[in-house]
């Protein structure tokens, strides 16, 4: 896909790279706000601005009313007023700081609601529209009741992510290893749940670490994203985004840590029989080993306002990559853009090249050389004007994405 540099706003924004104009509202909108860095690429036809910073920034949940919640790797969740809005965006400001951390995820419900979840807590905060603070969080539910795996080799996952349907909450919990196999049922799952947190159940079994959760707003299905175990050959697992309410059932089997990818048994656990891989999932999207998916958000199709992307970019799924932390080659973050054909995804799966399915919209974070990144991009949502928001926890930079 084409690309171009990095930089510039629109006319909403004052001004567009080169001067030329962009859609939205001019007149006295405008300051333009910061460039980002002039090395990050861009697809074709798309351009950024940094609309904020907040340290250790995660996970996005753009508000009705153009705000946007950031959770980050501490306890607090921060706002940024406007961030949807022509030119420059209010001030980041706290939101709320939760008794523990990491307030990684925080999402805007359906039902009007904001949540939020940290190691071991979902939360429910009272919002309405316009506001900048919550008062108070109320514990709903609480994922690792259980122990860490024997013999855990210590990479141990503390973020907990979420997303939510009209009538159900999601919550996609990480492992308590690379490879093992978990005593606590609440580990390498995505829990279902009322969206009061009553009658939490599995959805999923041997998820690793399902941090990207996203909803498609059409169907209401849930895509979740498969982050890949390591030490494995080189260029594999590769890494997925499926929809286990698609499955039809519970308990929908992702095969970790014995099998990955199209059923394939690795038996990193050196079992003896092999396992077999007949009852799991082959997953609908694959990406690259080691991009390591954090963030997923569904451009709905029926998309409107000023910043509104066109047609070719809407139905599907923006992805974030945070990147390997391998070397030898590594593989740098970028944004994917996954384009779908209602509940499936426009090009079937190649198992062959994981690279088929997606585009690649933001990139230039750093070459395969090393992992020496000058980002690393995290969290991911669309504003209700059509601009599509960033979060980097590297930098803390906000990216502002929109399309001449």
């Amino acid at each position: 896909m084409a690309a171009c540099s990095g930089g510039g706003g629109s006319a909403a924004d004052a001004s567009s790279p080169g001067g030329a104009a962009g859609p939205g509202p001019t007149a006295s909108a405008a300051v333009t706000p910061p460039a980002p860095d002039a090395r990050l690429s861009f697809a074709a036809g798309f351009y950024a601005n940094v609309v904020a910073n907040v340290g250790g920034a995660r996970e996005l949940a753009a508000l009705p009313d153009g705000d946007l919640l950031v959770g980050t790797e501490g306890r607090s969740i921060a706002i940024v007023p406007n961030a949807d809005g022509p030119g420059v965006a209010g001030p980041a400001q706290t939101f709320i700081t939760l008794s523990e951390g990491p307030a990684a995820s925080v999402i805007y419900a359906p039902n009007g609601a904001v949540y939020a979840a940290s190691k071991t807590t979902i939360w429910r905060l009272p919002y309405t529209t316009g506001a900048q603070s919550a008062a108070s969080a109320t514990a709903i539910a609480h994922v690792r009741t259980g122990a860490v795996a024997p013999n855990s080799d210590g990479d141990v996952h503390v973020t907990t992510s979420l997303a939510a349907s009209s009538t159900r909450l999601y919550a996609g919990v990480g492992s308590s290893c690379n490879s093992c196999t978990e005593v606590d049922p609440t580990r390498a799952t995505v829990l279902q749940m009322n969206l009061d947190g009553s009658a939490a159940t599995n959805l999923t079994t041997r998820t690793r670490n399902p941090v990207a959760l996203a909803i498609d707003p059409q169907t209401g299905a849930l895509w979740i994203g498969g982050a890949g175990q390591d030490a494995l050959p080189k260029g594999h697992p590769y890494e997925y985004m499926d929809s286990p309410t698609l499955r039809g059932a519970a308990n929908v089997d992702y095969g970790w840590p014995e099998c990955e990818e199209n059923r394939v048994p690795y038996n990193a656990l050196g079992l003896s029989p092999a396992p077999s891989c007949a009852n799991t999932v082959a997953p609908a999207v694959e990406f690259p080993a080691y991009a390591t998916l954090i963030g997923a958000a569904f451009y709905p199709s029926a998309q409107t306002g000023a910043y509104a992307f066109p047609a070719a970019y809407r139905g599907g799924i923006f992805v974030t990559s945070h990147g390997s932390w391998h070397s030898n080659p590594s593989n740098p973050p970028r944004v994917y853009y996954v384009p779908m054909s209602g509940d499936a995804p426009s090009v079937a799966v190649n198992w062959n090249d994981p690279t088929v399915q997606s585009q690649t919209i933001v990139g230039g974070y750093g070459s395969t050389a090393s992992t020496r990144y000058i980002g690393r991009p995290t969290g991911v949502a669309v504003g209700p004007s059509g601009s599509l928001f960033v979060a980097d926890d590297a930098t803390g930079n906000i990216l502002r994405i929109r399309h001449r």
